[in-house]
C-alpha cells in the first residue's frame, strides 16, 4: 500500500474520531472570528433580553452546526445554505422557533427562509454589530474578508464616525440606513461603501442581537440595496443567493483558511497552486468536508510539515 493510501486511511479514521471536533471548536471559531463576540455587549437598556447565557448559546450553535457538517461529511455549501440549525430553548425563543424545551442542543428546521446558513447565526450577526446599533459596514466587511477573501481598504483619515450623524430627524433618531447614506455622501468614502454597504444593508432586518425586526428607531427597516455588480438585494435571502452564485470563490476561501489551519502558517503565492488542486479534488467528490481534509493532507506542504515536525533520530 502506498504512503498516500495509508495517509488517506488515517485521515478517514481521524475524521470519525471525536477528537475531530477540534475543527469546530478551533478552526471554525478562528476562521469565523467567534472570539470577537466576547468584545460585544449589547446595551441592556435597548436589548434587555440579551445576556451571557444567550451569548454562550450563540457560540455553541455555530460550533455544533460546523461539528455536524464534519461528522456527517456534508458538502461545504451547506455552510451558506443550510435550512436547519442547532438550538437550545434559550436560543430557540430568541429566534422565534417553537417547541424547543430544555438546555440540550438539537437539530431543528428553520420555519422560513430568513436564517439559512451562517449569515442567520446570532453569533455572526452580533459580533458584526456595535453595542447600541447594527453596522452594515462591519457586516459587509466581515462577508468580504471572511467569506469572499477580499478585504476592503482601511477608511480614509479624518472621516467622522457614523454615530456623529445620529441626530434626531422629525422627532426621532435617524435609522442606521439614513446615517449611512449621509456618511457615504463624502466622496472619499463613496467608492468603498459602494462595495461594502449593500451586503450589510441586506442583513438590516436582524438587530444587534440577531433577532428579526421590522423597525429601526421607529421607522420601517429598508433592507433593499444593489450589489456592486448590479444584483438587486431585498434581504438576507437575496444576499445568500448572490453569494452562492459565487460558490467557487466561497469554496476557495474556505480551502485557504482550512489549509492555513492545517499548516499552522500563513499561505503564500507558492501555495496557491496546491489550494486550487485541493478545490478541484474536493469538488470531484461533491465538495464534502472529508474531501478537503484528505486533499490537504496529501499536499507536499502538509507532508513536508509532518517531516519537519518529526524528531531527529
Amino acid at each position: 500500500m502506498s504512503n498516500l493510501a495509508v495517509l488517506e486511511q488515517q485521515t478517514r479514521r481521524m475524521l470519525a474520531d471525536r477528537r475531530a471536533d477540534v475543527l469546530a471548536s478551533r478552526f471554525a471559531a478562528q476562521w469565523l472570528r467567534l472570539q470577537d463576540l466576547d468584545k460585544i455587549n449589547p446595551d441592556v437598556r435597548v436589548y434587555p433580553d440579551f445576556d451571557e447565557q444567550l451569548k454562550t448559546s450563540m457560540v455553541r450553535e455555530t460550533e455544533t452546526f460546523f461539528r455536524h457538517l464534519v461528522r456527517e461529511d456534508r458538502p461545504v455549501g451547506e455552510l451558506f445554505s443550510a435550512d436547519y440549525t442547532f438550538v437550545d430553548e434559550r436560543l430557540a425563543r430568541h429566534y422565534g422557533i417553537p417547541n424547543v424545551i430544555g438546555n440540550q442542543f438539537r437539530k431543528v428546521p428553520y420555519p422560513d427562509g430568513r436564517r439559512q446558513g451562517l449569515l442567520g447565526h446570532g453569533s455572526i450577526l452580533t459580533l458584526t454589530s456595535h453595542a447600541d446599533r447594527t453596522s452594515p459596514v462591519l457586516r459587509g466587511k466581515w462577508v468580504m474578508e471572511v467569506l469572499l477573501g477580499t478585504p476592503p481598504p482601511p477608511p480614509p483619515p479624518n472621516v467622522p464616525d457614523l454615530d456623529a450623524t445620529a441626530e434626531a430627524e422629525e422627532g426621532r433618531l435617524r435609522t442606521v440606513r439614513e446615517r449611512l447614506e449621509q456618511h457615504r455622501a463624502n466622496p472619499a468614502c463613496a467608492s468603498c461603501h459602494r462595495m461594502i454597504d449593500p451586503i450589510g444593508l441586506a442583513l438590516e432586518n436582524f438587530d444587534v442581537t440577531g433577532a428579526w425586526r421590522i423597525k429601526d428607531n421607529g421607522a420601517p427597516v429598508d433592507a433593499a440595496s444593489m450589489l456592486y455588480d448590479g444584483t438587486p438585494l431585498t434581504g438576507p435571502a437575496d444576499l445568500r443567493q448572490a453569494l452562492l452564485k459565487r460558490s467557487r470563490v466561497l469554496v476557495q476561501v474556505f480551502t485557504e483558511n482550512l489549509m492555513t489551519f492545517a499548516l499552522g502558517r500563513r499561505l503564500g503565492d507558492d501555495d496557491m497552486p496546491a489550494v486550487r488542486a485541493v478545490v478541484r479534488s474536493a469538488e470531484a467528490e461533491d465538495a464534502r468536508l472529508s474531501a478537503f481534509v484528505q486533499a490537504i493532507v496529501k499536499t507536499s506542504a502538509f507532508r513536508m510539515k509532518g517531516a519537519e515536525a518529526s524528531p531527529t533520530p
